[in-house]
């Protein structure tokens, strides 16, 4: 009796939280479970993403931490003394954590990854040891176009897709082979190619360097370096756009503004231009307003070098602050002229043919237009809200029809389509077809278009719509922010993770059929595909796969790999530059 009395009386001496603390915790307990199985976005609707729900998840946390702490200090009969060390304790190990750890960099749904406040990026760590023996390539003629290149962003048509018809789906039996890996410096950029060179962006310590490497090797070429660094918590280090080569040249811009035109041949470079410069842009400013570094990869024409303009120009008034557009001679980089005047945002400027007239086609900040490539005149515009600090545009607007133009974004945007039309007396207009905010959240990545559907990474899941109106058709297969290419009949996904996952493009369903390893470590850039070699890179690694194909029909001008696979440390700059 006197045992149970004593327990009876512990418990209710206020030392053991009462009942109601026990029920609020499992409330939060089961409320943060439900977010992370998707119950909030069911109930809430599309505003609600993966990013948003991890927020939420952190903060039931915290809530679910606090709760008894609360109690303890303030309604518990423990003594003043106990509570004053339970405080200290819990502050001293939060200051600790603090002064211990810091987040490098978060992933595509915001999940924080943390390193010894004294630990470098992994970038400042990478070698500038003496170059390798034998890399240059100074031969014009090895620059010539051949039709397996894959010239720039997204492809030789800037879509995402190659009609190469004999992959072979049988990765059991015939299993990719690793040909060559290395590191690399920090970056979302992709790989453009000609011939049997791999042009990039990376960042090595307070570098950001324009790098050329053999396709056949892995061998580093040449690269060509400004004294910049661009880094945010949310957006990582490193530049992000992707180079674009044209008639043996390479035209890059950096996540700083910097723009290049570089001789394939040997690296030299043939002018360069700082954009915020040619602006009078402030370099605080845009970093505020475009808070993740300039994305947009370069529009090269026979004449011109298209690229994001930006802004704010500084001592200029509200209505010209911003440049959408800025054209450049290809030649001899002389400014030709500038268009809109609207923010930019993570997109990239493309020419297309709508309503029968070629026109460069580019997604603003808050809309999406049309301008005239002779002179940059705006032909139409359409409102597609974002702001590049928050709700950013970052998925390319894709002409559907000669008249219809889709359009996809993250953040609970979702995928619309419009027509764009010119009247007899010359007026342009444009209407919205239909407008889904549930479908295709494409948040980092762009969609595939392929017999009347669309497929996409949706908020990080695969998924599958149907062009015409809008209609889901599948969805299915968690990849994260990852990146998504059409090879033929197959899609080559890239997850987050770093793996590569080829999915049939079935429209009924989710149809994985075989994956691998590609990279390690969080992989936000596009893939490249050249022949039968397949270029994947993230911030730390980039590696040269053998794809398996039915027959060499589609293997074109790769020069042969004679050494066997294999994998090294970093591929150095020192005595390569040629800024």
């Amino acid at each position: 009796m006197t045992h149970v009395a004593r327990s009876h009386s512990f418990f209710s001496s206020g030392h053991v939280p009462p009942r109601r603390v026990w029920v609020t915790m499992t409330v939060l307990v089961l409320a943060a479970c439900g977010v992370q199985a998707d119950l909030l976005e069911r109930i809430v609707g599309s505003a609600i993403d993966k990013a948003v729900s991890n927020i939420v998840t952190l903060i039931l946390c915290f809530l679910n931490i606090l709760t008894p702490l609360m109690w303890f200090l303030l309604k518990s009969n423990y003594s003043r003394r106990s509570k004053i060390n339970l405080l200290i304790g819990v502050l001293s190990m939060v200051a600790l954590g603090a002064l211990m750890f810091r987040v490098e960099r978060v992933s595509g749904d915001l999940v924080p990854q943390f390193i010894f406040r004294w630990s470098a990026s992994p970038d400042q760590l990478l070698s500038k040891a003496v170059a390798i023996p034998g890399t240059e390539n100074s031969q014009a003629d090895s620059w010539t176009a051949s039709d397996s290149d894959f010239p720039g962003f997204l492809g030789p048509l800037q879509d995402a897709s190659l009609d190469l018809s004999n992959l072979d789906p049988d990765w059991e039996s015939h299993p990719p082979r690793l040909l060559w890996k290395h590191d690399i410096g920090a970056g979302w950029s992709a790989v453009a190619t000609c011939g049997d060179h791999a042009v990039t962006l990376e960042q090595r310590g307070e570098e950001e360097l324009v790098t050329c490497y053999s396709i056949a090797t892995g061998n580093l070429e040449w690269s060509v370096a400004e004294q910049t660094r661009h880094v945010t918590v949310l957006g990582g280090v490193g530049p992000r756009s992707t180079p674009t080569i044209r008639d043996g040249c390479v035209y890059s811009t950096g996540a700083t503004g910097w723009l290049h035109a570089i001789n394939g041949a040997d690296g030299k470079v043939l002018w360069k231009k700082h954009i915020l410069k040619e602006l009078g842009t402030d370099p605080d400013a845009e970093a505020i307003a475009v808070a993740w570094g300039r994305a947009g990869s370069p529009l090269v024409t026979s004449t011109q070098v298209i690229v994001p303009g930006g802004g704010p120009a500084a001592n200029l008034g509200k209505s010209d602050r911003f440049v959408s557009l800025i054209s450049f001679d290809r030649t001899t980089g002389a400014e030709r002229w500038r268009a809109g005047s609207e923010q930019i945002s993570y997109a990239s400027p493309s020419m297309v043919t709508l309503g029968g007239v070629d026109q460069v086609l580019f997604v603003c900040e808050a809309t999406v237009g049309g301008f005239d490539p002779q002179d940059g005149r705006r032909l139409w515009n359409f409102p597609w809200p974002g702001h590049s600090n928050s709700n950013a545009s970052c998925s390319q607007a894709r002409v559907i029809s000669p008249t219809k133009v889709f359009l996809s974004k993250g953040y609970g945007t979702g995928a619309a389509v419009f027509d764009v039309a010119q009247s007899s007396d010359g007026e342009w207009s444009a209407h919205e077809q239909w407008n889904d905010k549930s479908v295709l959240r494409t948040k980092f990545t762009n969609v595939v278009l392929y017999q009347e559907a669309a497929f996409g990474l949706s908020d990080g899941i695969l998924e599958c719509v149907r062009i015409s109106d809008g209609k889901r058709l599948w969805k299915g297969g968690r990849y994260g922010q990852g990146q998504v290419l059409r090879v033929g009949a197959w899609l080559l996904v890239v997850a987050e993770s770093g793996e590569v996952v080829l999915v049939e493009t079935s429209q009924k369903g989710h149809r994985p059929r075989g994956r691998f390893q590609a990279v390690e470590g969080q992989t936000w850039n596009n893939l490249c595909l050249v022949g039968n070699r397949l270029l994947v890179r993230n911030a730390e690694e980039v590696a040269c796969w053998e794809l398996p194909f039915e027959s060499s029909s589609d293997v074109k001008d790769i020069p042969a790999v004679d050494n066997p696979p294999q994998e090294r440390g970093d591929q150095t700059t020192e005595g390569l530059n040629n800024s």
